[in-house]
This record gives C-alpha cells, structure tokens and sequence, in this order.
C-alpha cells in the first residue's frame, strides 16, 4: 500500500539517521524481503500515540467515576464519560451473546482492550494528517496473534488436554485426515483478523486521503461518512471474530459445567 504522510512522519524524519541505521539492524521484512528504513518506524509510533490516547481517556473518565455518589448518577447529555459506558456496554453485551455472562465477564478485559484499540486507531482515519496504524498489516496482524495467544491460552486453562484433543476430531480413526485440517484452521485464524482489518481501512484512508487533497470542503463529506460506518464496522467485526474465537476454545469447559 503507498505510505501516508501523517505529523509521525515528519516527527520521525528528525530521527532520520538513527532509525535508519536501527532499521539495518532489523534486516528485510519476511514477507517481499523488503529491507526496513526510518519509515518503517511510523506504525509502532502510530500504536504507541494510540495507547497513550486510550490511557489518557481512562484516566479521565476514572476521575469522574472516583466519586461514587456522583458515579451512579448518569450525565444527561452525551460526555466522554457516556461515551465510554455506551461503547464499553455495547461490546460487553456482544460478548454475552457469542458466550455465556460467566465467561464474558471472565474474558472481557481481552475483549474490551482488543475493541478499544482498534477503534481509536480506527478512528485517526477521520482525521487529516493523523497516522492510523491499524492500515499497516504489521499492526493489524500483530493484534491478530495476540489474540491467536490469548484464546489458545484460555482453551488449554480451562479445557486442558481436551482442548488438543479434540482438534483430532470425534474418532480417533479420523485424526490424520482431521488434525492437520483443524490445525490449519486455527493458524489462519490471526491472519484473517490482521489482513481484513489492514486491507479495509488502509483503502479507505487512501480514499479519503485522495479527495481530501482535490476538494477539501463539500465532496469528502459522504466519503467521511462512509469512514464512519467503516471505522464502526471493522471494530465491530474485529472484536466479534474475537469473541467467537475465546467463546470456540472455552465451549467444552462450559457445556461440562452444564
């Protein structure tokens, strides 16, 4: 995908020399055997400035919430704090749909992490000359194998060896034909959820970017719009393959307890 010039880029360009000769430490990238340079700095740059963003978030509305009179008391228009409620709530009841309460609550923090991220990373998309770090397939994919560690970590804690088993299928007749398929298929898992995300928003910011530097006023306004149901969609979609991931490792431990 072509670079975009975000404020990163020319922050990072001051550095040009250092990064670059880090950079020749790292060697070519595995994919294209592309050799790194200075610029291949900008998507981490762009994840650490979205992390200080949501800390900076958290901190404010944890200050509204530390008086807890004033805390069980909803604002009666739209705040930051609201905001927060609404979108954390949202996630929280998906999670109960694609598993049981006991165990959304259980894997929440995962999930409310994986929502929140991608979503304010989502959402520099909206912004003019703002980087937006999940257009970058190191990004995108990277959240996929956390997530691939998470809800494997969380089959093997509470399924044990029966987690592994039953990659092998129901009859042990069938697991040299059904293992390496299962296995497959658990491995392309963060591949899905890194390149889906990568591919739909470094398009659309490319999109945007183009009209935005040909008639800045009236013509990117339906383009922003659709930026808007883009940065919702892909969150909403990445959180939810998220959710049915855990929800598929843990299933087993669930149903014995049934």
């Amino acid at each position: 995908m072509p670079e975009h010039a975000s404020f990163l880029t020319l922050i990072l360009a001051h550095f040009r020399e250092t990064l670059d000769h880090n950079a020749g430490l790292l060697g070519d990238s595995i994919v294209g055997k592309v050799p790194a340079s200075w610029h291949s700095f900008e998507p981490l740059a762009a994840s650490i400035f979205v992390f200080f963003v949501v800390i900076a978030v958290s901190l404010a509305v944890r200050a509204r919430l530390a008086n807890a009179d004033e805390a069980v008391i909803p604002d009666d228009t739209l705040t930051l704090r609201t905001f927060v409620e609404a979108f954390l709530g949202f996630f929280y009841d998906l999670a109960k749909s694609t598993m049981d309460a006991e165990r959304a609550k259980r894997y929440f923090p995962l999930i409310g992490t994986a929502a929140t991220f991608v979503f304010f990373a989502n959402v520099m998309a909206l912004i003019p000359g703002m980087p937006v770090a999940t257009s970058n397939l190191n990004i995108t994919f990277g959240s996929g194998i956390v997530v691939f560690l998470f809800f494997n970590a969380y089959g093997l804690l509470t399924n044990g060896k029966t987690y592994v088993a039953h990659l092998a299928g129901p009859k042990w007749w069938l697991a040299p034909l059904v293992f390496p398929i299962e296995v497959i298929s658990l491995c392309v898992r963060p591949v899905t959820l890194g390149v889906r995300l990568m591919i739909n928003m470094a398009v659309d910011h490319l999109i945007v970017s183009l009209f935005l530097g040909l008639i800045a006023l009236v013509v990117p306004i339906p383009l922003m719009l659709l930026t808007i149901l883009v940065v919702v969609v892909q969150t909403l979609v990445f959180t939810l393959l998220t959710c049915v991931y855990i929800g598929l490792a843990t299933e087993h431990d669930a149903e014995g307890h049934h």
